[in-house]
């Protein structure tokens, strides 16, 4: 019975800060590379549309994974 419960028990949980930075900062800097190339020819409007949703994303990662690293 001890050997089944050890199976649950989590090891090091160090990678997950990586992760969660990395899920943080990933995505919006993607958006901002796609918006950025999109700015620079002629989808003025539609890099800006990328542009808006690489800040939104942001600030909503920011919010979700900074209280997740916060510990609340």
């Amino acid at each position: 019975m001890v050997n089944q419960l050890l199976f649950f028990e989590p090891g090091n949980l160090g990678g997950i800060v990586f992760l969660i930075i990395g899920i943080l900062v990933g995505p919006p800097l993607i958006l901002a590379i796609i918006g950025l190339i999109l700015f620079r020819s002629q989808n003025r409007k539609a890099g800006k549309v990328f542009f808006i949703l690489a800040g939104v994303y942001l600030i909503v990662g920011l919010g979700i994974c900074g209280v997740l690293l916060s510990g609340f």
